[in-house]
């Protein structure tokens, strides 16, 4: 994340992507081979010396779910510092919660004066907090179930079978069921998957938008619903899975999400703006 002095500077790293698939790298031994931290610590590198060339006063690195896991976490710490001269901050889970939350109800229009939750489904894992933009967050929980994590354990075709999205959407649903939240006037949806979803379900993400989604990235090779709305592939092969994952957690809260212009970034950069 970058602090920057020209606000079309901090848009432009805003809006930049990487696929690392970090989640997917973990081997059994839930470590990274050295292949895949050399090619992460190239990633960071280049984003750093990009937000520098763009004017960045500060940057700061963040780790969310994989690296978290990682029984070699350090060392991939270590090789992004190396190559980028910043030093990551390995986030907790109530931390990615909490900058989310943070990012997310900031950039809302029409704040609510009740409690708003926050969904943040990233690709290894998913945090909910609940909060009020007066008190902040109160209430948090992260669940080892991301888009990455579900799209590799089950929608191995192209376009994903009908079979393998309805074992999907069971695990999702199991993950989630029973979820005791404290009661919500509003929630919202950050993260990839929620913004990847605004053109092919609209702002709000009711029951019959994310049902209409599904379908319509079931009817298609993953090529071709990319280059229908301008995504990244990779994301298009997530996205069945994150959307599984959106409508189990709205169905619990019982409310329909809405998707949000900011999120773990923009709590981060919030973060450095106020320090």
């Amino acid at each position: 994340m970058a602090d920057c002095r020209e606000g079309g500077a901090i848009r432009e790293l805003m809006t930049q992507r990487e696929y690392t698939r970090l989640g997917k790298a973990l081997g059994r031994d839930k470590c990274f081979k050295p292949e895949k931290v050399e090619e992460v610590a190239g990633v960071v590198e280049r984003q750093v010396r990009h937000a520098r060339e763009l004017g960045a006063d500060r940057v700061r690195v963040v780790a969310t779910a994989a690296i978290r896991q990682a029984a070699n976490r350090d060392e991939l710490v270590d090789a992004i510092e190396r190559a980028a001269g910043v030093r990551p901050d390995v986030l907790s889970d109530e931390d990615e919660a909490r900058l989310a939350f943070a990012g997310a109800t900031r950039m809302l229009a029409a704040p609510p004066d009740g409690a708003i939750a926050v969904v943040d489904v990233g690709g290894g894992s998913t945090e909910i907090a609940i909060g009020t933009i007066e008190e902040g967050v109160s209430w948090t929980r992260s669940f080892r179930i991301g888009s990455g994590f579900l799209a590799d354990s089950y929608l191995r075709s192209d376009p994903p079978a009908a079979a393998e999205l309805d074992a999907a959407r069971h695990h999702a649903s199991g993950v989630f069921e029973g979820l005791r939240a404290p009661p919500v006037e509003r929630a919202v949806a950050c993260g990839g998957s929620a913004a990847s979803l605004r053109r092919m379900a609209g702002a709000e993400l009711t029951h019959d938008a994310l049902e209409r989604a599904v379908r319509l990235l079931a009817s298609a090779p993953r090529a071709d619903i990319a280059e229908r709305f301008e995504l990244d592939p990779e994301r298009v092969h997530l996205l069945p899975a994150g959307v599984l994952i959106l409508d189990a957690v709205s169905t619990e809260l019982g409310v329909p999400l809405k998707i949000g212009g900011g999120g773990l970034r923009e709590g981060v950069v919030l973060e450095l703006s106020v320090e």
